[in-house]
């Protein structure tokens, strides 16, 4: 994920759906030769498409509609079988852990902050790649400044409302310029199926560490594992550098 591995704080008991089995990364990697069949190309049939996977993907316990094409160049993508829906009513990011000044963010808050805005390649550790993709968000360092990190903080992990993805960086490359708490894509708000309406943005890395639908962002003393590095994906994920590939850099 990705296709879209991306990729948690639980949300209240009364609004949890159902949720599948995780899927591990043998059939994940067993399934690549889907990924020949490329991106639909007539608009028509690509909405319809689009529109299908959508629908199906809440019912695909597997997570395996996931890896056929979607809009854009990119794959409906998730680990559960269903994740909730957040929007601007009811959106919320902690940012907690070794800080000074925990905080909980709603989406209008985050759109208030100053915002970046990055076009890069998105790569895919099984092979696709949607080249110069627009990005727009709140740096991560920023948020991670106004908490005040304390000293013996090395890393960040992430956790999301699908009750399911986690993620993690060092200090050091959560600090970077280029990754982002991202709230735009292709210049456009960031949609459910895209992980939306905020998530994880690290663009120098395969797109499995951008996790989807952002919800917690907690600063810890060392890197622990996410959700594909369980299933033996690498933990430094530099595209081209790692996973044992050769694919051109992003950034």
């Amino acid at each position: 994920m990705n296709p879209e591995p991306t990729e948690s704080s639980d949300p209240p008991e009364e609004e949890k759906e159902a949720q599948g089995r995780p899927i591990g990364r043998r059939v994940l990697l067993g399934t690549l030769g889907l990924g020949a069949l490329g991106v639909v190309s007539a608009p028509v049939l690509q909405r319809g498409m689009d529109g299908f996977l959508g629908a199906v993907s809440g019912k695909d316990p597997t997570g395996l509609t996931g890896l056929l094409p979607n809009g854009g160049g990119f794959r409906y993508y998730s680990v559960t079988a269903s994740v909730p829906n957040r929007n601007a009513q009811n959106y919320r990011l902690t940012v907690d852990g070794l800080v000074d000044k925990p905080a909980t963010y709603t989406l209008a808050d985050l759109r208030a902050m100053p915002q970046t805005r990055l076009v890069k390649d998105v790569q895919c550790v099984t092979g696709w790649r949607v080249p110069g993709t627009p990005f727009e968000g709140v740096r991560l360092s920023r948020l991670l400044d106004a908490a005040g990190v304390r000293a013996k903080a090395g890393a960040v992990r992430f956790t999301c409302f699908d009750g399911a993805y986690t993620e993690s960086l060092t200090l050091d490359q959560a600090r970077r310029s280029d990754i982002l708490v991202a709230l735009r894509m292709q210049d456009k708000p960031l949609g459910h199926d895209h992980g939306g309406p905020v998530r994880l943005y690290v663009a120098p890395m395969y797109f499995y560490k951008s996790a989807k639908w952002l919800s917690g962002i907690t600063v810890t003393e060392h890197v622990k594992p996410g959700y594909w590095e369980d299933r033996g994906y690498d933990v430094d994920a530099w595209v081209g550098k790692s996973n044992g590939r050769d694919d051109d850099p992003t950034s």
